[in-house]
Formats: structure tokens, C-alpha cells, sequence
């Protein structure tokens, strides 16, 4: 469990430095997205035949599923806030 958050971290953190700008969430945030991106990227990897059943997601799904849920909740915060 305490990898995964910090692999997640590692992940927000990395998906939030390739799309600059202000986000509505924070560090807990930041996390949980990396966390669930990595989640994300595992299962849309193992559907595409990247992996097996018993793998976890690779770095660059993980990155790229942190990077699609971060792009969700900046529209949704946004529309939110609006």
C-alpha cells in the first residue's frame, strides 16, 4: 500500500509537470490521481495485451492514465467553478 503511494505521487507528479497549469486540487489530490491513473493505465494496458492478469501497469501507462484523469478533473473543476 505505501508503494502504491508512493508511485502514485511519483506519477501525479510527473503527469502534472507535463500539463502546466492551475489545478482546482492539491497534493492529496495530486496523489489520488496519480494512484488511480496508475490503476487506469494497468487495466486499459492489460485490455491492449500490454500485460498479464498479474502485472501491474507499466511507468508510461501509468503516466499517460494519471495524465487523461488529471485533464478530467481540470475540465470538471472548471465547469465546476464557472
Amino acid at each position: 500500500m505505501l508503494g502504491w503511494i508512493i508511485f502514485g505521487l511519483i506519477v501525479g507528479i510527473i503527469a502534472k509537470l507535463l500539463m502546466p497549469g492551475r489545478d482546482p486540487g492539491g497534493f492529496i489530490i495530486t496523489i489520488l490521481l496519480g494512484i488511480a491513473g496508475a490503476m487506469l493505465g494497468g487495466f486499459v494496458g492489460r485490455a491492449l495485451g500490454f500485460y498479464g492478469p498479474n502485472q501491474g501497469a507499466g511507468f508510461l501507462m501509468s503516466v499517460l492514465g494519471a495524465i487523461l484523469l488529471l485533464m478530467l478533473y481540470r475540465f470538471l473543476g472548471h465547469r465546476r467553478a464557472v
